[in-house]
């Protein structure tokens, strides 16, 4: 087996692990237990813009989360669209019917926040909730948690947010930097100057269970977690 099908076999196996509605590979395709089926690799070289605007699923893998964070790479920041429409609610209305409420940090912060239930999500934010309740030392950095569902584009693109998913996260913004904050603009071309205020530990925490996090990107986005395990485990 070559290096590239390697890659295909690891990359079906994480998707099929952590998704559990992918149910096959076939022809160059992955099989939804529905019977429908989607693209795995559109066969198209891209730029950075193209990987960010048309990425087929392949694409998502295409930086390592895993490794130091190099110039220009976005590790997670590549997603493709329609997957995650399926995956989670192809609408505004269908993602909604599957949010539940829960308590975070209800000892450190008692803040009610909404999450998707889809593939357990919901149990697994409030295993990571018990855990941070257990650091007041980052209380600070937990306060205020924002964004947990808003069907909405990026800003300034016409890409559609991963918060429109009830998976994703930001936490107190006042801890945090945004590199169009920074930057003052939203040109993704520009150079960038890194800047971050969260402690890496907490950042681990996360990571353990299964949320990226946006402060490892080029652009970086510091307060933005997303439930990504494909990529994170």
């Amino acid at each position: 087996m070559n290096l590239h099908a390697q890659k295909i076999d690891l990359n079906i196996e994480a998707i099929k692990r952590f998704y559990p509605q992918v149910v096959d590979y076939k022809d160059n395709k992955i099989i939804f237990n529905d019977g429908t089926s989607m693209i795995y690799d559109d066969m198209k070289p891209k730029s950075q813009q193209e990987l960010l605007d048309n990425p087929d699923i392949q694409d998502q893998f295409k930086y390592d989360y895993k490794t130091i964070k190099k110039s220009k790479q976005d590790a997670g920041r590549i997603r493709n669209e329609a997957f995650f429409r399926k995956i989670y609610g192809d609408s505004k209305a269908e993602v909604e019917s599957k949010l539940v409420e829960i308590t975070w940090c209800p000892k450190l912060i008692n803040q009610k926040i909404k999450v998707t239930s889809v593939n357990g999500i919901d149990k697994i934010v409030s295993k990571l909730s018990a855990e941070l309740d257990k650091h007041p030392e980052y209380k600070p950095y937990l306060l205020n948690i924002a964004g947990t569902f808003a069907w909405r584009n990026i800003a300034g693109s016409n890409r559609l947010s991963m918060h429109s998913f009830g998976m994703t996260m930001d936490i107190n913004l006042e801890k945090t930097n945004y590199w169009q904050w920074d930057c003052k603009c939203k040109n993704e071309n520009i150079p960038l100057k890194y800047k971050n205020k969260i402690p890496l530990e907490l950042v681990k925490i996360f990571e353990k269970y299964g949320f990226l996090w946006g402060g490892k990107w080029y652009h970086y986005d510091t307060m933005h977690f997303e439930y990504r395990p494909e990529l994170v485990f």
